[in-house]
């Protein structure tokens, strides 16, 4: 019998996303939240919402004790984990059915043989499955961990035994560099899993990331979903996803599918899993891990094969038989091609460097049969400092793989946001660059060519500031109407918005700012017809209008159209192709130069400090780490800006600080 009422373990988009499958049956949902997360939208969509605790993730969403005695308290049949957080806790999964309570996954048996990535590589090998050199014990000693590293050679990887989602996870390509980059994996592994078991393999050059989607029911019955290719990543987060792979031929697909519905048999698999492949060049491939849950890219293979995965979770949960036609079906039939990007605050021109803050507008673009928008946010609510900072999760469908990639350049050309940075530059460039529209990406191009998908800096050319100058002209004699309307005197001549004067033509001056540089446009004219120039260049604009966020105007003779939105503060312009955001000044703005304060080390971002390696008076050379913070789940390491004398250390480990905080100051060595 299907569940009434169900406890949702998590947060953000995928809670929301289990919520509307749950609706949809009617299935009442319970939500949890932190102190952080009072008025999320997980919180507002749920039917009952209880607080579990703190902030930070080990005083909440990690406290299994708490989710199971909410679950009691509101009668939750079932718990459904969602992904991260406690979807892969085996210790979790049995507390719950000790409690009478359906786990909406594996059973905590078959996790703990596949929940580590070391028993699963181990198990994997044992059946003749492919796997990839390298160590799985669990001595930890950092001694036999170098010596082991040796014996697999260089380079190789580092990865947490427990987790995904690239957090800890590092690959190291000299013996020297081993040390550090194991402390790191170990620290952020403890942070984001509860555990710091790594386990070790020889890094494979140029591989793809290829995953099949596994479904199994308590009657015995196993099936593959098909593949998703992940291969586009940035240090080993997954950046686009898509199906059907561009590179598997049929007779690979159909080997690597039979080798994860092996995998799903020999363990008994119940629920939703996927199992992870390396696939070389040649097509050799290999098992990298299982993940006992349900992936952050799973609307892909639902886009395809018209499935609600979460459905079939609930039914298999409550002891339903997967459908007739799946388990008759060795592999599935798709329909069209699917792609999904994730949208971040994160500031790609500093490292992809996660951001916070309120979201004080957001712009999705709307959901139809070929857009699907998840996401846990809506304009207003607040990124913050403790969880991953995804805003959305694009998804497009359509019948081949251009109209699909065709379809989300239309979507980011609809997306806007105002509050934290975010990467929707570095997505459009993306899904534009030819090693993307050709299919021939592997797992480590985007580090190896990181400059050729990052915005460039160069300045905007002079259509686009006569355009944004426009924009900003039409909004002004808008709000000018608007006010002139609710005077006593609307049609006193200081309330038009032409500039005006007895004598001389009405001049009015655009300003704008870019990598530091002022721009000013000069404006002759009204009512969408104008005369701008800006240095020296000159543009005859006619029939120009600005209505509901589009721009149309005659540039010289040229009809061009935007997408155009103006504040106070900036213009944003999209032409169908490339973004551009312009930051406004007054015109007769006082400027006042900064000078770089070199002396000062200061917080990037708001977060806790977990690791000092300096104190008061040592000497450091340039790039020395100096110490490690932890933010939005991810370690970053603050390193000395030149050679230098700390002179003053303010930063403790443990202590949370915020942005811009001073945490250092050095001063040249005497």
């Amino acid at each position: 019998m299907m569940f009434t009422r169900i406890l949702i373990a998590n947060r953000g988009e995928i809670a929301c996303r289990v919520m509307r499958t749950c609706r949809r049956l009617g299935i009442q949902t319970v939500a949890v939240y932190s102190d952080a997360d009072a008025t999320a939208q997980h919180v507002r969509q749920a039917d009952f919402a209880y607080p579990i605790g703190g902030p930070r993730p080990a005083d909440s969403y990690l406290r299994g004790d708490a989710i199971i005695e909410v679950a009691k308290k509101a009668g939750a049949q079932a718990i459904h984990p969602g992904y991260g957080f406690l979807s892969e806790n085996a210790d979790f999964a049995e507390a719950v059915a000790c409690a009478g309570i359906a786990f909406i996954g594996p059973s905590a048996a078959s996790m703990r043989k596949m929940g580590s990535k070391a028993g699963a590589k181990e198990l994997m090998a044992r059946h003749g499955v492919p796997v990839v050199p390298g160590y799985t014990g669990e001595d930890q000693d950092a001694g036999l961990l170098t010596r082991e590293a040796q014996r697999i050679g260089f380079p190789l990887m580092i990865k947490a035994a427990y987790g995904g989602g690239g957090k800890g996870m590092r690959v190291v390509r000299k013996a020297e560099e081993f040390a550090s980059a194991l402390e790191s994996c170990q620290r952020e592994a403890k942070n984001a899993f509860g555990r710091d078991r790594v386990l070790l393999e020889r890094y494979i050059e140029t591989p793809r990331h290829i995953e099949f989607q596994i479904f199994g029911d308590s009657h015995g019955n196993a099936v593959h979903l098909n593949e998703r290719e992940c291969s586009a990543q940035r240090r080993y987060q997954k950046v686009l996803e898509e199906t059907p792979s561009p590179f598997l031929t049929l007779e690979l697909r159909a080997r690597i599918g039979d080798a994860a519905v092996a995998a799903a048999r020999a363990l008994d698999y119940v629920n939703a899993g996927t199992v992870e492949f390396i696939v070389g060049p040649a097509g050799d491939f290999y098992f990298m891990e299982i993940n006992t849950r349900l992936q952050v890219e799973h609307p892909v293979t639902e886009m395809v094969l018209k499935l609600d995965l979460v459905e079939l979770q609930l039914r298999v949960a409550a002891g339903v038989a997967l459908p007739g036609s799946l388990i008759r079906n060795k592999s599935v039939p798709t329909d069209g091609h699917a792609i999904e990007l994730r949208l971040y605050a994160e500031d790609p021109q500093q490292g992809f460097l996660p951001g916070s803050g309120k979201l004080q507008h957001l712009r999705l673009p709307p959901q139809s049969a070929h857009v699907r928008v998840d996401s846990g946010v809506i304009e207003g609510d607040t990124v913050t400092i403790f969880y991953d900072p995804m805003i959305a999760k694009l998804v497009v469908w359509d019948r081949t793989r251009a109209e699909a990639l065709q379809r989300m350049r239309e979507a980011l050309a609809q997306c806007d946001i105002v509050g934290p940075k975010s990467n929707i530059d570095f997505l459009e460039r993306l899904v534009r660059h030819p090693a993307i529209i050709e299919g021939r990406i592997d797992t480590g191009y985007l580090d190896r060519h990181l400059e050729e998908f990052l915005p460039a800096d160069a300045a905007p050319e002079t259509t686009t500031l006569f355009a944004a100058a426009t924009a900003v002209l039409l909004d002004e004699e808008a709000q000018a109407q608007s006010q002139a309307h609710v005077t006593a005197d609307p049609h006193s001549p200081w309330s038009r918005p032409d500039a005006w004067r007895l004598g001389h033509h009405g001049k009015r001056i655009v300003c704008f700012t870019h990598a530091g540089q002022r721009i000013e446009v000069d404006a002759h004219g009204a009512a969408g017809d104008y005369t701008l120039t800006c240095a020296q260049v000159h543009c005859q604009v006619a029939a120009a209008v600005l209505r509901e966020s589009i721009l149309n105007a005659t540039f010289d003779g040229i009809a061009r159209r935007f997408h155009a939105r103006v504040d106070a503060d900036v213009v944003l312009l999209h032409d169908g192709v490339q973004r551009e955001r312009l930051a406004r000044i007054g015109a007769f703005a006082y400027e006042k130069s900064a000078l770089a304060a070199s002396d000062r080390i200061v917080a990037p971002m708001p977060g806790r400090i977990v690791l000092v390696k300096i104190k008061n008076g040592d000497k450091v050379v340039e790039g020395q780490e100096l110490l490690v913070m932890e933010a939005m789940k991810m370690e970053l390491t603050l390193r000395a800006p030149r050679a230098a004398t700390i002179a003053e250390l303010r930063a403790t480990a443990g202590e949370f600080v915020d942005a811009d905080a001073l945490l250092i100051r050095v001063e040249d060595t005497k």
